[in-house]
């Protein structure tokens, strides 16, 4: 920690330039448009805690995509580095306070945004979830983020238990910005080219059309040891190889009193990543043994148009919004042993298909003649789902299936569809100046398992100027989605470090009934936030808050079932592909609080000197509460140890983080500095705690012309990795001491990595 505050002392006291990561200017004063439905309102006035990235600050970091610029810049959220998981590995939630990401809306321009098809069904933080992947959405398209930390189901519905975030996409009339990237690690592998371009244009008077592009290669790191079974490195353990390009349109168009507006994104990505190693003689075709790689091609579309405008005091919003996440399977380097000398090695393992359809009708009412102030709005929301699975080639699943990745053969075929309505009320109101009130209520109602009634409650105090309080409470929810009520699928998978044959299996399937299934329910959250706002005064702010967040009935994917009994049920069945079977379940309760504080900082040292700090922490405890036992099988615990530790203990207990910037005339000067605190998982068998460890990020700028310049910058600049798991000498015989951490590490396994950035602007 000592040469971390070094660090960033030298920089922020140092006439060179850097621009990396750097707080945004505007956070304090930002106008928001989440959590509330009154407009103007700055992000500091507001009654929960609610912070604003700006666009800028993202593109700067140097980090290529949303999710790792996010967890290096923002002390609650995390973004696990995922190295061995096709699912997790390939697809980039983020999440907010601990929880999982499924757990935490994204919308887009205020409206929710679709999740992934793919279900993480891989040992890594987030296992049973289908988040947002927020590699779907370019940088260069993005405004600003609003973050907000708190629970907000009655005011959006599902999935805002741990809170929102809420993704502005540029909405430019003319200009435009160009950037062209490329990075290295230290190791020399993982080298990635990131190209970008957005310009804005008129439409009529007042009308506009933004349009961003992004491109991103990257290639595949390999921090796998060396197999002590074979003297040579047989794993691939890293950030996968991958090809990212997207496009996202925002446009608006004023007809009279009205506003006619859409947006949307559209995004191709192709990645692979590396399953367990098959020694010699698991296959007549590799007798050398072979490393199957497991690719996705991910085809990513958003699109919402819409009609705003006032009825006389009445603002109107009326939207209808589409999105897709198609990923279709493939499988290569690999063999079914089934087959024997006959097989493939190269097959269509199938694919998964999620649509959601969403219309919004909102009405709002300023109440600027009630006491001092306020607004009323109310309105309602259909939302159409579908989830579909497409079966695989026969020859990837017939008997034991294709090594690494089985492929799709439901059972019983998968085409899934549901309904689902709601109304809401928010209202907003200040019987006195200083003092602002808010309550909101909602009914969602979902046509496969019923309805459900939230609330939320907030209170604001200005004390003084620059000084107040704020709290709120409320109860939320999320709906079981469709993917973890319908996926199923065969693979491989580590159970107590040997490689085995999973299925998963839909809850209402018959095995899965006879192994202890049942229907799913929804979550159902309570949550409590109070804190304590200072500024902005002469550029500083303060902002502290702790949270209660109390989750019933959470959804999680059970324990890889195995054993005498779940072997004569199987076998019962009929199913000779896989050994132990696991299904999704509401089998436990949880609670997790924690305190979260920012301050920031901005202002001029000198005539053309500029210095911006910020600073977050976050502490965070999640426990177990209850863990239901198996209602068919008492002796096979619905969830191991490990898989209770996903849900508690293995993402970070802390985080702390630091931004610095220095502008002297054309130079720039910035250091970001992220230090992530202990996490408990068990990568293998037995659970170990991992150490907590810092990064630090350094960069320097320089304006070659007005509009061009160039940044040269370095990330993790003290070379910081994760812990090694200690028991790797155990499970030489199945895995050779392949593996250097567990999925859970938030820095990643590069190292030191080196990039230039050419920007411009016009």
């Amino acid at each position: 920690m000592k040469r971390i505050l070094l660090a960033g002392l030298a920089t922020c006291t140092s006439t060179a330039a850097f621009a990396q990561g750097a707080p945004t200017e505007s956070g304090a004063d930002e106008i928001i448009v989440t959590g509330t439905r009154t407009e103007g309102r700055a992000a500091l006035a507001s009654s929960a805690p609610i912070d604003v990235v700006s666009g800028d600050a993202i593109t700067e970091s140097g980090h290529p995509d949303l999710g790792r610029a996010l967890n290096f810049l923002q002390p609650s959220i995390n973004f696990a580095r995922a190295a061995t998981t096709a699912t997790a590995a390939n697809t980039k939630p983020v999440t907010l306070r601990g929880l999982s990401p499924d757990q935490t809306l994204v919308l887009i321009n205020g409206k929710r945004r679709h999740a992934n098809a793919v279900l993480n069904v891989n040992n890594s933080i987030g296992r049973g979830s289908a988040g947002v992947d927020l590699d779907t959405i370019p940088e260069n398209a993005i405004a600003r983020i609003e973050i907000l930390r708190d629970g907000a189901a009655a005011q959006y519905g599902s999935d805002a238990i741990a809170g929102v975030v809420n993704i502005i996409l540029k909405s430019d009339r003319s200009g435009g910005a160009g950037e062209l990237m490329g990075s290295v690690t230290e190791e020399g592998d993982g080298e990635t080219a990131l190209a970008s371009l957005s310009a804005g244009f008129a439409l009529g008077p007042e009308g506009h059309l933004t349009v961003s592009a992004s491109a991103r290669h990257q290639r595949a790191t390999n921090r796998a040891f060396v197999d002590q079974r074979f003297g040579r490195v047989t794993y691939r353990i890293g950030d996968p190889k991958a090809t990212v390009a997207s496009l996202a349109l925002d446009a608006a168009l004023p007809l009279g009193a009205a506003e006619l507006y859409a947006f949307g994104t559209l995004t191709r990505k192709v990645s692979n990543n590396a399953a367990g190693f098959r020694i010699p003689g698991f296959s007549p075709i590799h007798p050398g043994g072979f490393l199957p790689i497991i690719e996705p091609k991910i085809w990513d579309a958003g699109a919402t148009i819409g009609l705003r405008g006032e009825i006389g005091p009445v603002r109107a919003d009326f939207s209808q919004s589409f999105g897709s996440n198609k990923a279709d399977f493939r499988v290569f380097d690999t063999a079914n042993v089934s087959l024997g000398a006959a097989s493939p090695t190269d097959f269509d393992s199938g694919g998964v298909t999620y649509r959601q359809y969403v219309s919004d009708l909102t009405f709002a009412l300023p109440l600027d003649g009630v006491l001092a102030g306020g607004n009323v709005a109310v309105g309602g929301q259909y939302r159409h789902e579908s989830y579909k699975i497409r079966n695989g080639e026969r020859d990837a699943w017939f008997g034991l299936g294709a090594d690494g990745f089985a492929g799709f053969n439901p059972r019983n075929p998968t085409d899934a569809r549901r309904d689902a309505y709601a109304a809401f009320l928010d209202v907003e109101l200040r019987p006195v100046r200083p003092l602002l009130l808010g309550g909101a209520v909602r009914y969602d109602h979902y046509d496969d398992f019923g309805g459900k009634a939230t609330w939320r409650a907030t209170a604001r105090l200005d004390l003084a100027e620059g000084a107040a309080i704020r709290g709120t409470i409320g109860t939320g929810f999320k709906a079981p989605s469709l993917q973890q009520q319908y996926f199923s699928a065969v693979q491989g998978a580590l159970s107590a470090g040997q490689l085995v044959t999973v299925g998963t299996l839909p809850v209402a399937d018959p095995v899965a009934r006879a192994l202890g299934a049942s229907d799913l329910k929804p979550e159902r959250s309570r949550n409590i936030t109070a804190g304590v706002v200072f500024g902005p005064i002469e550029g500083f702010s303060f902002t502290a808050d702790y949270f209660h967040i109390r989750i019933r009935d959470r959804i999680a994917l059970s324990e890889q079932l195995g054993g005498a009994a779940v072997a004569a049920i199987l076998a019962g069945a009929g199913i000779t592909n896989f050994q132990q079977a696991r299904f999704f379940t509401n089998a436990v309760d949880t609670t997790t609080r924690g305190v979260e504080a920012t301050a920031r900082w901005q202002g001029e040292l000198a005539p053309g000197t500029r210095l911006a700090l910020a600073a977050g922490y976050g502490w965070f405890e999640s426990r177990l509460d209850r863990l239901r036992p198996n209602p068919v099988l008492p002796s096979l615990p619905l969830l191991s140890r490990k898989s209770i530790l996903f849900l508690t203990e293995a993402q970070p207990r802390s985080k702390f983080t630091f931004q610095g910037k220095l502008t002297h005339g054309p130079f720039d000067a910035a250091v970001n500095v992220a230090a992530f605190g202990t996490y408990t998982s068990a990568p293998l068998a037995n659970a170990q705690t991992f150490g907590g460890k810092e990064t630090v990020d350094v960069a320097t700028g320089y304006a070659i012309l007005p509009a061009l310049r160039l940044t040269a910058g370095v990330q993790n600049l003290f070379d910081a990795r994760p812990d090694e798991i200690d028991e790797q000498a155990s499970f030489i015989a199945a895995t050779g001491g392949s593996f250097p951490t567990g999925e859970e590490t938030p820095i990643g396994l590069n190292g030191r990595t080196w990039y230039l950035r050419l920007s411009a602007r016009f």
